[in-house]
């Protein structure tokens, strides 16, 4: 008997090899690779290895091809159409990833049930649990009677049913429960798991189905997790953030029909997630007049196309151990470490011998460099022991030099805080509009912002 082929795979990045390796030489991931039985190798029959009876096929002008124009399903959340770029698109495929508890069955349930009444029939394969748990679900989230319940973990069988009922949308969850009798491996294996998402793949596009798929992320990045589909999907979802916080944030990190790092904040209670419509005054947490303590600066960021404020928040204190601690919640280690030197450098503050703490109010993380001078305004603040006057918010980046450079979507970000009460903004040059500007403090370098508002 011929001895079973096995492949090892990059839990992280889906990298393929004959043999075990302890470091991925496509991601540098260290201990991820696990091992998967081999796919079995299709017969190759003539005319350079094309089944034999197989239609032809020729290339296509791209000025042939219909206008891929397509009408979008509301999906009667306002805030997740813009997530996905104006709506769910027919025919794509949605991978929607998080931990376990942050609430990606319960979104998906509650848009199901609305499109089920909306856009016609609608399949909700409710793998990890049955027909009469999901209903119980759904009856605490006030979901309708319209919605198809399909209790399977065949996808064979799901598929087969799938062919007469011909829905419009339907949800996979999740994709870990899915098998493929084929398949010489458990239930949310890496070669179930990839088998499963590609038949699904190709049904979507071929019935022009939306097709949503539940994927789960563990704490490690075990083999099972939803990273070995990214390149197959056409969209990522992402739930990031705290689970255990009374609010959700779902983020946006690839997608083939709008733009990414667009994020959804949804509330969570009893009746299942809520949008909301402002996230800044979410993330804010207090009144623009209202006094804040030392450490505290309000930034006017922008995530995805939408400007948020965000409050930004700093500790600094005299380090008890020889070596001083640098911790980042929410904000990126090395741009904190950056903007500490430029500090200790540019504004003659001595803080290389304090622990300094940095965090985002709130639990969204901030990526773009517009925050650095409001990172770097808290630390200030958080060193002097003085608090920033109230109604004050700021944005730029910061150079090595110390300068205040220039970021994009300079009057969304003033408009955003003027709008939620902020009298008081700190921001780069911006050429002839600084006369225009009221309330506007012009920041040439960082010493000049934090001799701004704390002078």
């Amino acid at each position: 008997m011929a001895k079973a082929r096995s492949l090892f795979f990059c839990s992280a990045c889906g990298h393929e090899s004959t043999r075990w390796l302890g470091r991925c030489p496509a991601c540098d991931a260290w201990n991820t690779f696990a091992e998967a039985p081999a796919p079995a190798k299709p017969s190759r029959g003539g005319n350079g290895g094309r089944a034999r009876g197989a239609m032809p096929v020729a290339p296509i002008r791209l000025g042939d091809v219909p206008s891929g124009r397509v009408a979008r399903i509301p999906s009667g959340m306002a805030e997740f159409d813009v997530l996905l770029g104006g709506g769910i698109v027919p025919g794509s495929l949605v991978l929607v990833g998080g931990p376990p508890g942050a609430g990606k069955s319960t979104l998906l349930l509650q848009i199901a049930a609305r499109l089920a009444a909306q856009a016609g029939p609608v399949v909700y394969v409710c793998g990890e649990e049955s027909a009469a748990q999901t209903k119980l679900r759904a009856e605490r989230l006030g979901a309708g009677d319209d919605l198809l319940l399909l209790a399977e973990t065949d996808l064979h069988a799901i598929l087969d049913a799938l062919e007469t009922l011909e829905p419009r949308v339907l949800v996979v969850d999740s994709i870990q429960t899915m098998a493929l009798p084929e398949v010489e491996s458990f239930a949310g294996s890496v070669s179930q798991v990839r088998d499963c998402a590609t038949a699904l793949m190709a049904f979507a596009k071929r019935t022009n189905c939306a097709t949503f798929v539940v994927g789960h992320v563990t704490k490690d990045g075990s083999i099972a997790g939803p990273r070995l589909l990214e390149h197959l999907v056409d969209t990522v979802l992402y739930f990031e953030g705290d689970s255990g916080a009374d609010h959700r944030i779902l983020r946006a990190h690839k997608n083939r029909f709008g733009s990414v790092d667009e994020i959804c904040v949804f509330t969570m209670d009893q009746r299942g997630l809520h949008e909301i419509r402002n996230p800044s005054q979410l993330f804010l947490g207090r009144s623009s007049s209202a006094a804040r303590p030392s450490g505290s600066c309000v930034v006017a960021g922008i995530v995805g196309s939408r400007p948020v404020l965000v409050e930004i928040q700093a500790l600094v204190g005299q380090a008890s151990y020889g070596t001083p601690q640098r911790l980042a919640a929410n904000v990126d280690r090395a741009r904190l470490a950056m903007i500490l030197a430029v500090l200790e450098r540019r504004a003659g503050m001595s803080i290389g011998s304090h622990d300094v703490y940095a965090s985002v109010a709130g639990g969204l993380r901030i990526n773009e460099p517009a925050a650095d001078l409001g990172i770097a305004l808290a630390i200030a603040s958080a060193f002097r022991g003085r608090a920033l006057p109230a109604a004050t918010a700021a944005f730029g980046e910061l150079g090595l030099s110390g300068e205040v450079r220039g970021v994009a979507q300079r009057s969304r970000r003033i408009a955003e805080a003027r709008k939620l009460g902020f009298r008081t903004i700190v921001a780069p040059p911006g050429g002839s509009r600084d006369a225009n500007e009221d309330g506007v403090i012009v920041a040439p370098d960082v010493s000049a912002a934090i001799g701004s508002v704390l002078s």
